[in-house]
Parts: C-alpha cells; sequence; structure tokens
C-alpha cells in the first residue's frame, strides 16, 4: 500500500500543483493510517471496511491526538480513497459517506489581552537578542501572518511610510497586511540596532528576521523562540504560532472589526474558515444580543 501512497503524493505535487509542506502532512497522516493497518495485518486498501477507519481514528484518539490533528488525518484518508477511486484502483470508497464528526471541532486556543502583554513583555526582556524576538512577536501578534508567511518576509516586505506589509501567503497568493504602530515601532528598533549586526556576514541578505549565524529564521526555530518567550512570560497554557494568529482575529472581532475584513488579513480564501472566530468570543455575542434583542 505504500506504493499507492507515494502514487498519491506525486499526484499531489506534479498534478494539483500543492506545496511541500502540503504533500508532506498529507504524508505523516497516511503514515499512520497504514501502520494501524499493518497492525491490523490489512495489505490491500481493498480489504479495508468502514469501521477499521473509525478505530484508527479512536486509536489516535487514545494516543493524545489532538481534535483538529484527528480531522486532518480522517479528511487524509478520505482523499486519498477519493484519488484511488478515480483512478480504478479501489472496488469500493467506504469513506464517501464518512463526515468528519463534529465532536472533533474544536475552537482555537486564544489568549487574553493580558496575556499578550505579558509574552511580549518577557520577549522584550529576553537576552541580548530582545528587540529581534520582541519585533517577532509584535509582527506575528500586530499582523496575524501564519508562521510560514513570517519566515519568508524580506526587507522589501516592509512599507512603514504606507502602513502596511507584504507577504506571501499559501498557494502563493500575495496579500497587504496593515502594519500596527507597536509593530511598526518594533521593527524599526531591531532593523536600526539589531539586524545589521546579525547580517555582518553577508550584507546581501535580504531575510527580515535573521538568526545569530546571519541566515532566516526557519519555521521550527521561530516556534521554539514562541514557546521559550512563553515560559518566561509564565503562561501555563501552551502558546504557539497559531495561538497568536487565533488571538489576533479574535481580539479584532471583539472590537468590532467586520468578519470579511478579517478573513482578508488573514488570508483565509474561504469565509466560513474566520467563522470559527464568532464562536471564540461569546462576551461579544451576548453584547450585541442584550443590546439589540427586543426581549433581552
Amino acid at each position: 500500500m505504500q506504493a499507492l501512497v507515494d502514487q498519491f503524493l506525486d499526484y499531489l505535487s506534479l498534478e494539483r500543483g500543492l506545496s511541500e509542506n502540503t504533500r508532506l502532512a498529507y504524508g505523516a497522516d497516511l503514515k499512520a493510517f497504514l501502520d494501524y493497518l499493518q497492525q491490523c495485518r490489512i495489505s490491500s486498501v481493498n480489504d479495508v471496511r468502514r469501521p477499521m477507519v473509525l478505530d484508527f481514528l479512536m486509536d489516535q484518539k487514545d494516543r493524545g491526538l489532538q481534535a483538529n490533528s484527528i480531522a486532518r488525518r480522517m479528511v487524509a484518508v478520505k482523499v486519498f480513497f477519493r484519488y484511488l477511486q478515480q483512478e480504478g484502483l479501489l472496488r469500493q470508497n467506504i469513506t464517501e459517506s464518512m463526515e468528519t464528526p463534529r465532536l472533533w471541532k474544536i475552537l482555537p486556543d486564544t489568549l487574553s489581552v493580558k496575556e499578550v502583554e505579558r509574552l511580549l513583555e518577557a520577549a522584550r526582556k529576553r537576552g541580548r537578542h530582545r528587540l529581534r524576538d520582541g519585533a517577532i512577536l509584535e509582527t506575528l501578534y500586530g499582523t496575524g501572518l501564519r508562521i510560514s508567511e513570517l519566515a519568508k518576509l524580506t526587507l522589501d516586505d516592509l512599507h512603514f511610510d504606507a502602513g502596511y506589509l507584504r507577504c506571501l501567503g499559501k498557494g502563493r497568493k500575495e496579500r497587504v497586511v496593515p502594519l500596527g504602530g507597536a509593530a511598526a515601532v518594533a521593527l524599526r528598533a531591531y532593523l536600526a540596532e539589531q539586524r545589521p549586526w546579525l547580517a555582518r556576514r553577508d550584507a546581501t541578505e535580504r531575510g527580515l528576521f535573521l538568526t545569530t549565524r546571519g541566515r532566516p529564521f526557519s519555521r521550527k526555530t521561530l516556534w521554539r523562540l514562541i514557546r521559550n518567550a512563553a515560559r518566561s512570560a509564565g503562561l501555563q497554557k501552551p502558546v504557539t504560532p497559531q495561538t497568536l494568529r487565533h488571538s489576533f482575529a479574535s481580539h479584532l472581532l471583539a472590537n468590532g472589526a467586520p468578519l470579511r475584513v478579517i478573513q482578508e488579513m488573514l488570508g483565509h480564501s474561504d469565509i466560513a474558515t474566520t467563522q470559527i472566530y464568532t464562536h471564540v468570543d461569546s462576551s461579544r455575542l451576548k453584547h450585541i444580543h442584550s443590546r439589540f434583542h427586543p426581549r433581552a
């Protein structure tokens, strides 16, 4: 079955034009599925039955996998089986009528405004690279960028005079995101006082955020930087780059920003993806209800 998975992954890259990151994600999810089938002594996709797929998902839950990761694995299996059916390699697609249970649709983790302030303050106090680290976190929270988008930023993407930055998102789609005052101040300080030293080995390097080796950050290194800042801030909840992105959107919504505007800034192609934030801010919904409903 591994040969079929490899064939499917090549199809995603060569024919569908999906990114390498997407290919890797599908590959990891399907590897877990094949490992489970091997334990069940299943050697052919045509021998897979619907209860086996459900048992696989429950097994992943028992292993401590988060709900969104379980739902993603379900999607990977469904897309894989649909491909096999289209290629005439599968007699019956037993996943066709299966849906991701609503139980697995979880709300995104967010930080309160005070927690964000503690995180940013901790980053600004962390060692000799505090200007850089503070600018990274201010930019993430101030723009809602994905961690991969932040890692790819260059000096040419900053437009201080116009008050925005330009980034390259999913599907290589370019978008413009407003650059808030606090983020702009932090970036200017970093660019003036620290980046020249970090870029001392290669003056031609155009990457915005640089490591001590003078190279752009990887996503993994950025993730670790954020985790360490959260620990320094004494935050008990897990903090990831996605947490800051979710907090950015939730705080915008709480202060009255239209959902369509938030969708554009986040780079969501579908408004349904952005609508999850309407479930996060229950206090705002209660306020609107009490203010406008005649029977409130």
